[in-house]
């Protein structure tokens, strides 16, 4: 799972999405398994630092995904964007597997 923030200066509501997708997975793309903004946007944030689950900030991702529902995998026009946020955290994680 990640989860993605998006955090401006300007006085906007804070905004995260959480995404779920696995490598081991044969079809699909990721699915959001939370969207929300202002209050329940940190709480996404609050549960994943909790958990210790990747965060990520990308305001302009984020904020076309915050207007799809939940349980629905990004559209494919967002592929390339998260692939490379997946890639970079599956890299992200091979290091820290490395220094254990």
């Amino acid at each position: 799972m990640i989860v993605m923030k998006s955090v401006k200066k300007i006085k906007q509501p804070k905004k995260a999405v959480a995404l779920q997708y696995e490598l081991e997975q044969q079809e699909g793309a990721p699915r959001l398994i939370a969207v929300g903004e202002g209050y329940l946007a940190e709480k996404i944030i609050e549960l994943a630092q909790t958990e210790e689950i990747p965060i990520v900030e990308n305001h302009e991702l984020v904020s076309k995904l915050v207007h799809f529902p939940v349980g629905v995998e990004i559209p494919q026009e967002l592929y390339e964007a998260v692939a490379k946020i997946l890639v970079y955290l599956y890299k992200l994680e091979q290091e820290r597997k490395g220094k254990e």
